[in-house]
């Protein structure tokens, strides 16, 4: 019953920003926890970043904290992740995801929806 709508992606240079946007359709309270997740090419699904339903807790994975900001608009029932600094390692197709719950957490079996995922591509 919930339907996120990614958007945002693209083919950018190395040091340049993207801001992917995530819209969430459906019967969700929005009271979960919402995340972003990325798929390489032959590598496993990666954990990004999640932020709590407030929208004030917040968790970054290593290779991407100083960089990524994820944050919420409740009203528009939107998520969002800003990326600076882009590197070629962040090429992959990122994929927001609702929560099971209103905890953050970095495991995938931990989020109930996701979205259609969107290419990010960062040429060197």
């Amino acid at each position: 019953q919930v339907q996120l709508v990614e958007s945002g992606g693209g083919l950018v240079q190395a040091g340049d920003s993207l801001r992917l946007t995530c819209a969430a359709s459906g019967r969700t309270s929005g009271d979960n926890a919402m995340g972003w997740f990325r798929q390489a090419p032959g590598r496993e699904r990666e954990f990004v970043a999640a932020l709590s339903s407030s929208g004030v807790a917040t968790h970054y994975t290593n290779s991407v904290k100083g960089r990524f900001t994820i944050s919420r608009d409740n009203a528009k029932n939107t998520v969002y992740l800003q990326m600076n600094s882009l590197k070629p390692e962040d090429t992959a197709v990122y994929y927001c995801a609702v929560g099971r719950t209103y905890y953050i957490s970095t495991l995938s079996t931990m989020y109930a929806y996701w979205g259609q995922g969107t290419q990010v591509t960062v040429s060197s």
